[in-house]
């Protein structure tokens, strides 16, 4: 019986890395063949980035979130939704710095950050009662399009060339086909992972949460953390951090409300106690290293290999306290 369990949760993870595989790789098609779409319309560069580079970065938890609602198992979601914002500055902001220090700017350390902190605040004030309902997820959107409003503001301000967002340059008929061939792809890898996801939970006999906040999270965060390590060697310091920002509020705001809107979800305590917890440490030693290490002659904020050190260190105990957690 114990060797059919292995064999199943076996063949279960190699589905999980396949499917994880096809998200990312769809998604980058999906964004690109968006991207092309929309440039073709008349949207500026900027416009394109600001909206679907910023949403297809999420593409993966966003597709996973609809599907996992869609069969019933929301806390898969909302795992997926608050592991993937540990990972982001735990794991690959905490490498990324052990690579190479990063320097913010002014908006980012004083603006961005601060408000990730808010939105945290916020999302466990409303789930506070250990319920996702649908009024939870229509605040949680409604703050999205604030942070909408705000982006298109600083982008609006913003001047030179990091306005522009690289537009791959396609015909109309390849571009349609990318972009639909990608979608598609994405929802069939997102269903297949889930109802992976599921099964594996069920053959060890735990929880879809911890597998969304272990398994799942980990493996959408991948992509992330090349990205970012690469964006730090090439001194593109902005890209990766904003990348970071960027996908921990689109988890918050609308990978996390996506459940709620299929019916009111109910929680473990777990994710107030513990889950949200991390998010919020994390989220915060980030936002205080930046403000501590601000240089006002400079007019920047440098974050160095200690502050990577730490939130690594931070991402480490959070594993040990989520398997130690009965």
């Amino acid at each position: 019986m114990e060797e059919i369990r292995t064999e199943i949760v076996l063949w279960f993870s190699v589905i999980i890395v396949i499917g994880l595989v096809a998200l990312v790789w769809s998604a980058d098609k999906f964004v690109n063949g968006a991207s092309a779409i929309a440039q073709r319309a008349g949207l500026t560069p900027m416009m394109i980035g600001l909206t679907i580079v910023s949403v297809g970065t999420s593409a993966p938890e966003i597709l996973i979130a609809i599907m996992s609602a869609w069969s019933g198992s929301g806390e898969l979601a909302v795992g997926n939704a608050l592991g993937s914002n540990i990972a982001n500055v735990g794991l690959v902001l905490g490498i990324t710095l052990l690579v190479k220090s990063i320097s913010l700017n002014q908006n980012t350390t004083f603006i961005d950050l601060p408000l990730l902190v808010l939105v945290v605040i916020v999302t466990g004030a409303l789930l506070f009662d250990l319920t996702l309902s649908r009024g939870d997820s229509f605040v949680l959107l409604a703050a999205l399009g604030l942070f909408f409003l705000h982006i298109i503001r600083n982008g609006q301000h913003s001047s030179g060339e990091s306005e522009a967002t690289p537009i791959p340059s396609l015909s109309p008929l390849t571009a349609w086909l990318t972009f639909l061939g990608g979608l598609g792809l994405l929802i069939v890898s997102s269903r297949a992972l889930v109802w992976a996801a599921s099964q594996i939970a069920a053959a060890l006999g735990v929880s879809e949460l911890l597998i969304g906040l272990t398994i799942v999270a980990v493996g959408t965060s991948l992509p992330e953390l090349a990205a970012s390590v690469m964006s730090a060697l090439k001194g593109q310091a902005d890209m990766a951090i904003g990348a970071i920002i960027g996908s921990n509020m689109f988890n918050l705001l609308l990978v996390l409300a996506i459940p709620g809107f299929w019916g009111t979800l109910s929680l473990q305590a777990e994710v107030l106690h513990r889950d949200l917890v991390a998010v919020f440490v994390t989220t915060l030693v980030l936002a205080l290293a930046a403000l501590y290490g601000w240089n006002r002659q400079a007019g920047v904020s440098k974050l160095t290999r200690n502050t990577g050190a730490v939130l690594l260190a931070l991402y480490c105990a959070y594993y040990l306290w989520l398997f130690a957690t009965p």
